[in-house]
Order: C-alpha cells, then structure tokens, then sequence
C-alpha cells in the first residue's frame, strides 16, 4: 500500500512525486516551524520543479480544509468513544489537536495537492 511507486508513499513521506527519491522540503522536520513550508525549488535526483506555476500551493488550501477536518473527527472519535470524555473536553481535544498537528496538516495537503497533477515515473528513480 505504501510502496515507492504509489502516490500515498509520496504523500506520507513528502518525497518527490515524480521519482520518489528526495525529498520536497528543506528540513523534515514540520515542527521547525519557520521552515514548516520551506521547499526546494527542484527535486535533487529528477530536476522536476515544484511550483508548476506562481501560486501553484494556494489549492493546497482546500484539502488542508478536508484533512483538518479527518483530524478533527478522529479526535473526536477518540475522546468521545474511548475515553467517553464530556462535550468541554471533546471541544478541547479537537482544538488542541488541530493546533499540535497544524505543521503536518499543512504539509500533507501540499503533499496530496502535488500529486493531483504528477505522477511517478519509474526512469527516474535511482536504480
């Protein structure tokens, strides 16, 4: 399922969507928030450029919404089912939850909105 070669390995791991091989972001680290959204211009290994055009990552915008939202609802999941928390603490435990994961929601949706538009390439990737 997360295989090199599959779209949710690129996604997942934030390697280049076209080769799989290095990754898109300067510092791996999404919690380095002021490098949270730093990225290469190209990729290392393939020369493939990120921004397929000016503004490209604006659409990244909408599936933060869609991601943020799963995040919301498995915390809620979680606090109301398994440890049948009051409606206060269920509010809290989303809030916190979106804030403590905001770095990684924002880099899965440029993640996912990237590879909306490349695909894999098996030649370029190192042999």
């Amino acid at each position: 399922m997360f295989k090199k070669g599959t779209k949710l390995y690129s996604i997942f791991t934030g390697t280049c969507p076209k080769c799989h091989e290095a990754s898109m972001f300067k510092n791996k680290n999404p919690y380095v928030l002021s490098e949270a959204l730093s990225m290469h211009e190209k990729c290392s290994n393939c020369g493939t450029k990120y921004k397929i055009e000016p503004s490209f990552f604006y659409g990244a915008m909408y599936v933060s919404y869609g991601v943020g939202i799963a995040f919301a609802v498995a915390a809620f999941v979680i606090s109301h089912f398994v440890f049948n928390a009051s409606i206060n603490y269920i509010f809290i435990s989303i809030v916190a939850t979106l804030i403590i994961f905001m770095p990684v929601i924002m880099r899965l949706s440029r993640n996912i909105w990237i590879n909306f538009f490349m695909n894999y390439d098996k030649s370029l990737a190192k042999k």
